[in-house]
């Protein structure tokens, strides 16, 4: 797990506060080696299945292991910390729960990637991107686009149905299962509609200028925020046996830190370094991202702003100069620094729910720990 730099240097708050990214990062290290070896053991077992269909069909696979190979792993963190809340103890339950929201992660992150014509994923070429490139490498026939993005959907498809087969035999009790895949499949339903809804606003929110703030925050909440935090601590939750109040209380802590993250998420697709965020700089700005930072500019700038916002946002061959302009027009209008605002304001409700929430108090420093680890980040 990343471990992030943080303000209140040489305080007493800053020390407490670096010890506790130590604390999350040491026991980050030791989750992400264990879900790291159960992805590893999972791609192991599928080889020789795709295999037994062709050996051509193992850079399927093989586009998968790389992905998966890197990430924050967020989500198995807070699913492990939700399932160690309700007094979870078995590791090994926790670390395939974990595998299998980092295949399911990986499945949205593919299909994101062909939607948005993405060519860059942590650092390495987006999957579409890799097929792409084979097709051209071998000379085969017919579009290498076309080729890559079938090959990636495909590759998608294929961590949405081995997510499923992890969960199943993660070895939780009987009931215990049945109450996580219930949250896991609403979460994934909602993912897509959340996905759905993105793409629309692409398209449609020109035209629909009023109440393009209230629709990013719909987006962002139901595309990223409940599968990236609420959900992952709700199935980790589910798998202890939890009450419904822990299930409320960590509803209530989840779902504001989860769109705190995704607001700091777009806040880096518009202002992060490329080298540390794996993708380029403006990458949103180039895909037409119709963010909350947008929809504010829009709302806030002048016509003349919105004029130039309109011409430039969605342009894919939009320059660093073009980046640089609609940067600055973000910045200005104020946009930027009500995003931040609302960050703030969103991590307050985070961890004032955390502080009344019924759950064990190495659970409430881990989790406060993740707090900043989720949205004081560069990448």
């Amino acid at each position: 797990m990343e471990v992030l730099t943080t303000t209140a240097s040489g305080s007493a708050a800053g020390a407490g506060s670096r010890a506790g990214d130590r604390r999350a990062a040491d026991d980050g290290e030791v989750l992400r080696s264990r879900v790291q070896a159960e992805l590893d053991a999972v791609l192991a077992r599928q080889r020789p299945v795709l295999a037994e269909v062709s050996p051509r069909s193992e850079p399927l696979l093989d586009a998968v292991a790389a992905l998966v190979a890197g990430g924050k792993r967020l989500r198995a963190a807070f699913c492990a910390w939700g399932y160690r809340s309700a007094g979870g103890q078995d590791t090994a339950v926790e670390a395939r729960a974990g595998a299998a929201l980092e295949l399911f992660q990986a499945a949205a992150l593919i299909h994101d990637d062909v939607m948005d014509g993405s060519d860059t994923r942590r650092g390495m070429p987006s999957v579409h991107q890799q097929f792409s490139d084979l097709h051209a490498r071998s000379g085969w026939t017919g579009s290498c686009e076309r080729f890559g993005e079938a090959a990636a959907v495909l590759a998608g498809d294929l961590c949405l149905s081995w997510s499923d087969e992890v969960l199943a035999a993660c070895g939780a009790a009987p009931e215990r299962l049945a109450a996580a895949s219930l949250v896991f499949d609403r979460m994934r339903t909602q993912l897509m509609a959340g996905q759905y809804l993105d793409v629309l606003e692409q398209a449609s929110g020109a035209s629909a200028p009023e109440g393009a703030d209230e629709r990013a925050l719909r987006v962002l909440r139901w595309k990223s925020a409940k599968y990236t935090v609420e959900h992952p601590l709700l199935i980790g939750a589910a798998l202890a046996g939890a009450s419904a109040g822990q299930r409320a209380a960590l509803s209530a802590y989840g779902l504001p830190l989860g769109e705190a993250f995704q607001l700091r998420d777009d806040v880096l697709g518009v202002y992060g370094d490329a080298v540390v965020t794996g993708k380029p700089t403006g990458d949103d700005l180039r895909e037409g991202k119709r963010t909350m930072l947008v929809a504010l500019a829009a709302r806030r700038g002048s016509a003349e702003d919105a004029s130039e916002l309109s011409a430039l946002l969605g342009s894919p061959d939009l320059d660093d100069d073009g980046v640089a302009v609609l940067q600055d027009l973000i910045r200005r209008t104020g946009a930027l620094a009500a995003v931040e605002q609302l960050i703030d304001d969103l991590v307050t409700r985070s961890r004032a729910a955390l502080a009344e929430a019924p759950v064990t108090e190495a659970a409430r420093a881990a989790l406060g720990d993740l707090v900043s680890i989720a949205t004081a980040r560069t990448a």
